[in-house]
């Protein structure tokens, strides 16, 4: 069929910078790293990274950083001017993975670094602190025309709505006046106007009406303050307000609230915190159970799809998604999954070489010669089981 759609999940065995030359600009939506940490141990790609570690700390460092940049900027160019990158990166490299994307984006662009909580109980070997965290850091290709959404459902507590009204809905109360005294008569004068109220019944109107008082939004030192909605939005949503008899450390006053739905038209979704819990996103634990599940152990430190797909959730769900540092396959996996789930039409490309497993490795007992070899079975696996085709380039 001419108009059949793709399969959800493309594998390219190759090294990242040869396979992005060969891709053409802006063609990727969400760019999703997990390059090789720079832990002290050998390094797992080859390149010039090895051929320097004897320059000690800051030569490693500068190793790493020039390795990582022709990808990072390949990775620029091929990104949408709508799109967002994720990387992940752990304490070693963060400060020069921050600076080098900071070059390479823009200091403007940079829209989050994240803490992931990826190990509760943190790591016990060793001396020092138990680390328990990586991190996400997060850029858009242009702020201004991004679309990533830093919102979510799933971050949505149903404690925090702990009022019900007389159809079941659930709500919580929002002070109708601007509570940023930033807004006030003199910034904001056409917000600055009376309405009536009956704290007897709630009802809420811009003109007066039997049993109603005349209501002025003011702070609650008594100064005077703005509404937040405009006389036209209260006049369309009456039934969203409430009129109140509130106390204060000025005595009694009548006051507006709107009422805020837990499931307003179109659905509730809340600012993503730069803290995500391994409760929320899953652990390197579950990571290796969930790829256990399809493959065996098979992998040390895999991410979890739930971490995936919560960045998955920033996006559009017709995203065009790129992982040029795949590893175990995670976001393939995920992609699968979120297409399952909501219906939307993700790809992911992911990419990776045919580095050898290490002698011994339980990667390498398994049959997998090579790290794209765990890839590719992944996303076989996934095609097979959750769905959305599987293609290899």
């Amino acid at each position: 069929m001419p108009n059949e759609p793709g399969p959800w999940n493309t594998f390219v065995e190759g090294d990242n910078l040869d396979v992005l030359a060969r891709l053409p600009d802006a063609s990727y939506d969400l760019i999703y790293l997990d390059p090789p940490y720079n832990t002290g141990n050998d390094f797992a790609y080859h390149d010039d990274f090895k051929g320097k570690r004897g320059a000690g700390a800051a030569g490693r460092h500068a190793a790493w950083v020039a390795y990582l940049r022709p990808r990072i900027e390949a990775g620029h160019r091929v990104l949408a001017e709508t799109g967002a990158l994720f990387v992940s990166i752990d304490d070693h490299e963060v400060a020069h993975l921050r600076l080098l994307l900071d070059d390479v984006y823009g200091e403007a662009n940079f829209l989050a670094q994240v803490v992931v909580n990826l190990n509760p109980k943190g790591r016990q070997l060793g001396k020092g602190f138990a680390t328990s965290h990586e991190y996400l850091l997060v850029y858009a290709k242009d702020a201004a025309r991004c679309v990533l959404d830093a919102t979510s459902a799933t971050t949505v507590v149903e404690a925090d709505f702990p009022l019900e009204a007389a159809d079941g809905r659930r709500y919580r109360r929002l002070p109708l006046r601007n509570t940023n005294k930033r807004f006030n008569p003199l910034s904001t004068p056409t917000l600055h106007f009376p309405v009536w109220g009956d704290p007897a019944t709630g009802q809420v109107a811009t003109e007066p009406f039997p049993g109603a008082v005349e209501i002025k939004p003011v702070f609650g030192d008594g100064t005077p303050a703005v509404w937040r909605w405009s006389r036209p939005r209260i006049d369309e949503r009456p039934d969203d307000l409430e009129c109140r008899l509130v106390r204060g450390a000025r005595g009694e006053r009548v006051d507006v609230y709107q009422r805020d739905w837990r499931h307003p038209v179109g659905g509730r979704r809340k600012k993503l915190p730069t803290i995500w819990l391994a409760e929320e996103v899953g652990s390197t634990d579950t990571a290796v159970a969930e790829l256990k599940e399809l493959l065996g152990h098979v992998f040390e430190s895999p991410k979890p799809t739930g971490l995936l797909l919560r960045v998955l959730g920033t996006m559009p769900d017709d995203a065009r998604v790129l992982d040029y540092f795949a590893g175990s396959g995670t976001t393939g996996h995920a992609v699968a999954l979120a297409n399952a789930a909501d219906g939307g039409r993700r790809t992911c490309l992911s990419v990776n070489s045919a580095e050898p497993t290490r002698p011994g490795s339980n990667a390498e007992r398994a049959g997998h010669p090579t790290v794209s070899s765990v890839t590719r079975a992944r996303l076989q696996a996934v095609a097979e089981r959750v769905g959305g085709g599987f293609t290899e380039l």
